[in-house]
């Protein structure tokens, strides 16, 4: 087996173990004499009739129990990766999902940003689940808002970032860590958040559009100056320790997590 196999068999099994230290559900009973337990070949036909059904929320509980249930499963990882999909589909889709979303409706006063103020979430996600092309809003609109609480934890050991949903985690990126095991390790906020950022590298000024600007399309800045989560001019660089002490993201990934969690979002860092 190759390092790559074995790298995301390790990020897999240690993705299912946190799903089952977390998870809420209550142990299966144990079957009477007789009776079969669903295998995951069967599972995954069922998680996929449902999506087809465009019954997602319940797809998503299909999908779960094969990853804590079955993680010896054939492709397990590619079954962990359809699961992130629907998870991404679900934030940002306008369904109704209990205790994660709440139907606002719009009062005078009310603006994208105060609204995504008092429910700790972003404009870019109110907009994209609600389908608005701008920030324009109307008195007595209805607007559903994702109230769930996202945080993150990075692992230096892996080089993976896994976004959590509370305890739930919803979706796990390949990143890159600092060089000689600089990335600092604990407890962190995000403090700031920018579009397209200026890189101030050593006094000098380098522009967004400069191809010397390595912080990408994206930078979400800690409460510790000078470190932060940004996107990349150097895509293959993914999955190795290799940056000055920050977490490097594909700007497509950066660019997601951006439009998911508001300043303030946790970040955890480990060994």
């Amino acid at each position: 087996m190759n390092r790559r196999f074995l790298l995301v068999g390790g990020i897999v099994l240690f993705v299912v173990l946190i799903m089952a230290l977390t998870s809420k559900k209550e142990t299966p009973r144990q079957t009477q004499a007789g009776e079969s337990v669903p295998g995951a070949k069967e599972l995954y036909t069922k998680a996929s009739r449902l999506q087809r059904s465009r019954e997602p929320l319940r797809a998503k509980e299909v999908y779960q129990e094969i990853l804590v249930n079955h993680p010896d499963a054939e492709d397990i990882a590619g079954i962990q990766k359809e699961l992130e999909g629907l998870n991404m589909n679900i934030i940002f889709s306008g369904i109704e999902v209990p205790g994660k979303t709440v139907m606002h409706e719009v009062v005078v006063g009310d603006t994208l940003g105060k609204i995504a103020k008092t429910y700790k979430t972003t404009v870019e996600l109110i907009k994209r689940c609600n389908n608005l092309k701008s920030d324009i809003i109307r008195i007595g609109q209805r607007l559903r808002v994702w109230t769930g609480t996202f945080n993150m934890l990075v692992d230096k050991s892996q080089n993976i970032l896994i976004l959590k949903d509370g305890n739930e985690v919803l979706k796990v990126y390949n990143v890159s860590t600092g060089e000689n095991n600089s990335t600092p390790i604990g407890t962190f906020e995000i403090a700031s958040k920018l579009v397209d950022p200026v890189w101030f590298n050593r006094g000098v000024v380098v522009p967004p559009e400069s191809p010397e600007n390595v912080l990408g399309t994206r930078w979400l800045g800690f409460d510790l100056p000078g470190y932060g989560i940004h996107g990349t001019i150097e895509p293959d660089s993914i999955g190795q320790q290799v940056t000055a002490g920050c977490v490097r993201m594909l700007n497509a990934d950066v660019e997601e997590i951006y439009s998911l969690i508001p300043k303030g979002t946790k970040v955890v860092i480990v060994d």
